[in-house]
């Protein structure tokens, strides 16, 4: 249960002074709901309140404070023009503008001949030194009012931001001083403020250098925020070692007689993430592995062994894909492969209904298919299994934390490997998959030729399309993407529709096209006759990023390439390049480029190496969306910022794992502490979770 001394932080913000139901309704649209949230608002940036230059001295455009006499009101002599107040200090006069002022609002503030503190934007105009809409008007006794140094929040409309700020004070009366979790030496090393003092310096800075990178009050609570992450993944981690799995061994034979008639031999990365695959599922403890692989990287071919390696031990094998049509192409690529180790495979998604189904899912209960490919059918009610030993999921960021959980318990606690064509920055791998072991595969296999990769102008089009008829006579096959499926008012795209009735107005039934709201049955055959070459040129949309395994498709064209992301591009790029023909990529842009565009251009024509690509992703996106983040099952950061906290992340990694192993359950003095770390980050709801998978 949350410890008694945390309730008040979890308590609506409805309960703070001065916030009724309207100003509640506003503060949720902050995603400020309780207490805590308020707490955990980080400033956007500061305001400096305290120059007081006198009139005379101030600079235009900055903010400044000054206490003055009123000397008389000039409301507008008509309609649309402005409402002045003169006043002056000893140094000059200073004129305080409202449009749109009420009158005997103003008065009130500002009678005549009385001294008042104004602080503001000053600007000079038309001879005149000027205050538009000053943000404070208080009595000079009440100076302390205006905050020397003012945050400055995220706001939202129907919220003024004096509202927001006393609802942060009213929080931050109500956080209590708790017990220290950070380690002792750690603390005195990098001379980090409590917890309690540093959120004070956030909300009530005293400092213009509170919110920098390197600041101890904002590395302190990144600190507190990644190391309540780490060590709900660590308890996870810690928490299944405890619990027993199976223990997966076989005599070799299948996995053998895969190795002695695959079509080549495996590359040394291969080769070495299997021997820790091989391991860890031999153990009695429950794997859990993340498997990355560049693309083309030979994954399926992994898949097959460890797959091969359950059903040796007894078990079945399920592999989850997001899509149907990736869902499929992995069955045909797991077929041959397995069949010589007389292991049964079949398919299950959602198009497979009344009989067929029936049958599939009878194959399923009593043992006879030993692998089945399929997608989210896969978790649905009905779909039970005779053994589930192993469950691999592919690209797992497309699928949520929950989906994961759902598959995993079809089974007495199956082994788990997630792959990811995607390569992961470390620090995300770190964040996202703390609980799981990391393999890499870093190496492609022989024979495939490097892709040639041009960056291409729009108006050098029809050139491109020349190439293309080219590409046709001689037999070839290539990708045409475009970003839509439909012409759209909002955003100026080439649509691939109208992209594709160009084209085949010039080559006839050579075009095909695929997009992604066609029923999956068209999209497979359309799929099946690229394959087979029935079809030459498929224009197609962000549907084939992943699935297609075309190795005869030699050109990828990719349409407005500069409104794609990186690691998207480094993915279609990868749909050519599958064998020893020389392939290429053409990146045709519309000029004029942002230099984020021309960055991510470069370095795709630059490099091929996905992991590099990643790490520039990462840099050029930040945190964003790289890994489909909330489905991820990682929060939104308060405080850290992993593009530039990678070092911290370390920091809490270690240290979590270090509690987990001496303090699995968080009992001793500090353990106490640290739960309530883990309440006020919220990962107690992560640990159960994670937990179950």
């Amino acid at each position: 249960m949350r410890p008694q001394i945390l309730f008040p932080l979890f308590a609506d913000t409805c309960t703070l002074p001065g916030v009724g139901p309207k100003v509640a309704q506003n503060l949720e649209k902050l995603d400020a709901r309780h207490v805590l949230d308020l707490l955990f608002m980080m400033p956007v940036s500061l305001t400096d309140r305290r120059s007081r230059p006198g009139v005379a001295n101030a600079i235009d455009g900055q903010i400044a404070s000054f206490e003055v006499e009123i000397e008389k009101h000039a409301p507008p002599p008509r309609r649309g023009l402005p409402y002045r107040v003169r006043t002056h200090d000893e140094t000059g006069f200073l004129t305080l503008t409202w449009f749109h002022g009420r009158p005997d609002y103003l008065m009130r503030q500002l009678p005549p001949g009385e001294r008042r503190i104004v602080s503001g934007k000053v600007e000079h105009f038309s001879g005149e030194i000027q205050m538009l809409h000053p943000d404070y008007i208080v009595l000079p006794q009440n100076a302390d009012e205006i905050p020397p140094i003012e945050p400055v929040y995220p706001m939202t409309q129907g919220l003024a931001a004096k509202t927001l700020r006393k609802a942060i004070a009213g929080a931050l009366e109500r956080a209590p001083e708790l017990e220290e979790w950070v380690d002792p030496g750690l603390l005195a090393a990098q001379q980090w403020p409590s917890w309690h003092k540093a959120l004070i310096a956030i909300h009530q800075p005293t400092d213009l250098d509170v919110l920098d990178e390197q600041s101890p009050v904002r590395r302190r609570l990144a600190y507190d925020e990644l190391l309540s992450r780490q060590l709900a993944l660590a308890l996870v981690r810690a928490h299944r070692r405890a619990k027993r799995g199976l223990a997966l061994t076989g005599d070799g034979r299948k996995v053998q007689a895969i190795l002695d008639n695959a079509p080549f031999t495996p590359t040394g990365a291969q080769s070495r993430v299997f021997a820790e695959i091989e391991a860890d599922m031999a153990k009695p403890e429950r794997m859990m592995r993340l498997l990355q692989g560049d693309v083309g990287s030979g994954k399926t071919f992994v898949a097959a062994l460890a797959a091969a390696r359950a059903v040796e031990a007894g078990g079945q094998c399920a592999l989850m894909a997001p899509t149907e049509i990736l869902a499929r192409q992995h069955a045909q690529s797991l077929a041959p492969l397995l069949k010589c180790a007389g292991i049964t495979l079949d398919v299950l998604t959602g198009r497979d209904k009344g009989q067929e189904r029936a049958r599939i899912l009878s194959d399923l209960q009593s043992g006879k298919t030993n692998v089945i490919c399929g997608t989210h059918a896969l978790f649905q009610e009905g779909v039970e299994f005779n053994n589930l030993a192993l469950v691999i999921i592919d690209e797992q960021h497309r699928f949520g934390v929950s989906d994961r959980l759902r598959l995993t318990r079809k089974g007495a606690r199956p082994d788990l490997l997630v792959m990811t064509a995607t390569p992961i920055p470390r620090t995300l791998a770190l964040a996202v998959y703390g609980d799981m072991d990391l393999s890499m595969l870093d190496e492609k296999p022989p024979g495939r030729q490097p892709i040639a990769t041009r960056v291409l102008p729009l108006d050098r089009l029809e050139d491109v399309i020349s190439r293309l008829g080219k590409l046709i006579e001689d037999g070839g096959r290539g990708y045409w993407v475009c970003p839509l499926v439909e012409e759209s008012d909002k955003v100026d795209l080439a649509a691939a529709e109208a992209r594709f009735e160009d084209l085949k107005s010039r080559f006839g039934d050579h075009i095909g096209l695929i997009h992604g709201r066609m029923p999956a049955r068209e999209k497979e055959r359309l799929s099946l006759a690229f394959k087979s070459g029935e079809i030459q040129i498929l224009v197609a949309t962000t549907v084939v990023e992943v699935g297609m395994d075309v190795p005869e498709a030699s050109v990828m064209v990719i349409e407005q390439a500069e409104r794609f992301g990186l690691a998207q591009l480094h993915q279609l790029r990868g749909r050519v390049g599958r064998s020893a023909r020389p392939s290429s990529c053409l990146l045709l842009y519309k000029p004029p480029l942002g230099e984020t565009a021309k960055t991510r251009l470069k370095t795709l024509r630059e490099t091929d190496d996905g992991f590099l690509i990643a790490e520039t992703d990462w840099k050029l996106r930040g945190m964003g969306d790289l890994l489909g983040m909330r489905q991820s099952g990682l929060p939104k950061n308060h405080f850290a910022r992993l593009e530039t906290d990678a070092e911290l992340l370390d920091l809490a990694n270690t240290q979590a794992r270090l509690i987990a192993q001496n303090d699995p359950d968080l009992a001793g003095k500090r353990g106490i502490a640290l739960r309530q770390l883990l309440y006020l980050f919220a990962q107690d709801q992560a640990v159960r979770l994670l937990s179950s998978g």
